[in-house]
């Protein structure tokens, strides 16, 4: 560790960032996605390109939150975190393969817990690791194991879906409020971020609200009822030949219910690790975003 300096993250250091994440991510991606490429310091294009946005938003918005470990110019780790409103949240947290286990992911966590001080709840999703586990159960999160649901659907169960039109920035503001109802807090200026990335959806009754972000499947949901949500699930396996739904915890069982009769694979993979808070539900999260 001596030759070892932790430092907060620029906006120039995302690209390299992207790389050290795409190789502590590769395997998991491989399983989840189904994608698996020659190079694992390269992510396809299009979501190499959407990770480095993504963290120069949060850079822009959180610079506290967001640090690397640099060896000798190199990049050998990185914490990405942020909060919003009294949430603290943590969006990519990796460390390459050859640096692990020197206690430089406890040296690179630390700034990053700090930068959320004093918030109410804490949330995000974890990989399989169990270094990484002991770590975040240590710094008080509970973790709550998550399946994903994929595969191709089958088109004679999908039923006729009502009540979904496309989504603008002038739902921002109920989408807000869908949030904070959910998962406590809202999502504010990254539905910018996750709009520019995905087709954006909601659904609004005299009784219900709620909103989905779809890409191949639900990359974002949340709602304020469960048929609301499972609406909004089916536009999203209508709207695609190959389907995938994350984040699925036991306490969103409407999703596993829609999923099965759409005919996709169930699957476990990972933790949704809280702090301060129950499973956010009606809700499917956003691997980076929350």
């Amino acid at each position: 560790m001596t030759d070892v300096r932790i430092r907060p993250m620029t906006a120039d250091d995302a690209p390299a960032a992207e790389r050290v994440t795409a190789i502590g991510f590769h395997e998991l991606d491989t399983r989840m996605f189904r994608r698996s490429w020659p190079d694992p310091q390269l992510r396809p294009p299009d979501r190499g390109a959407n990770w480095v946005n993504r963290a120069r938003h949060l850079i822009g918005t959180d610079p506290g939150g967001c640090w690397v470990a640099e060896r000798d110019g190199e990049l050998i780790g990185v914490a990405v975190s942020f909060v919003r409103e009294k949430m603290w949240l943590l969006a990519s947290y990796a460390v390459v393969p050859g640096a692990q286990g020197l206690g430089l992911g406890k040296a690179l966590l630390a700034p990053a817990l700090e930068h959320g001080r004093g918030c109410l709840r804490g949330m995000f999703n974890a990989s399989s690791d169990p270094k990484a586990l002991r770590r975040y159960h240590a710094a008080g999160f509970r973790l709550h194991p998550q399946m994903f649901l994929r595969g191709t659907p089958d088109r004679s169960q999908i039923p006729v879906v009502e009540n979904v039109r496309e989504g603008s920035e002038s739902d921002f503001d109920w989408m807000d409020s869908v949030d904070r109802r959910t998962r406590g807090a809202a999502h504010g200026s990254d539905h910018q971020v996750l709009m520019q990335q995905f087709r954006l959806v909601v659904s609004e009754t005299s009784s219900a609200q709620g909103y989905a972000y779809l890409d191949g499947g639900v990359a974002l949901l949340a709602a304020t009822d469960r048929r609301t949500a499972s609406r909004l699930m089916w536009e999203a396996i209508a709207s695609s030949d190959d389907v995938l739904v994350g984040h699925v915890t036991p306490e969103n069982s409407w999703a596993v219910d829609v999923g099965l009769a759409a005919r996709l694979d169930l699957h476990q993979e990972g933790y949704l690790a809280l702090r301060g808070m129950r499973p956010p539900t009606p809700y499917l999260s956003h691997g980076a975003l929350m």
